[in-house]
């Protein structure tokens, strides 16, 4: 099943998160090489592909797992927990009707 993560950046962490991107990004690959990454990215903090020094309030993560305890065990791993880029997240059941 899919399920949605969806993470909330603690204030000024964008350095935090640029430290931790590269382990961040492997994760995700490894998911997208193994066919069960549908999307992720982050959300700008303002409205710009780029927002610079303005950064991110999070990010969203839709993937597949078995269970909604194997998405969340996988998500309380990434990277950006561990340096303090996420507040808080959360997980849970996306079901997918399009495309």
């Amino acid at each position: 099943m899919w399920y949605a993560i969806e993470g909330t950046d603690n204030a000024d962490s964008l350095e935090q998160r640029k430290s931790a991107r590269p382990a961040h990004l492997a994760r995700l690959q490894a998911l997208c090489d193994a066919g069960r990454l549908l999307l992720c990215g982050p959300f700008p903090a303002i409205d710009s592909e780029d927002p610079g020094p303005a950064g991110f309030t999070g990010s969203l993560i839709v993937a597949e797992f078995s269970d909604l305890a194997a998405a969340q065990a996988w998500a309380e791993q990434d990277p950006y927990i561990a340096v303090g880029v996420y507040r808080s997240v959360s997980v849970r059941p996306f079901k997918r009707v399009l495309p």
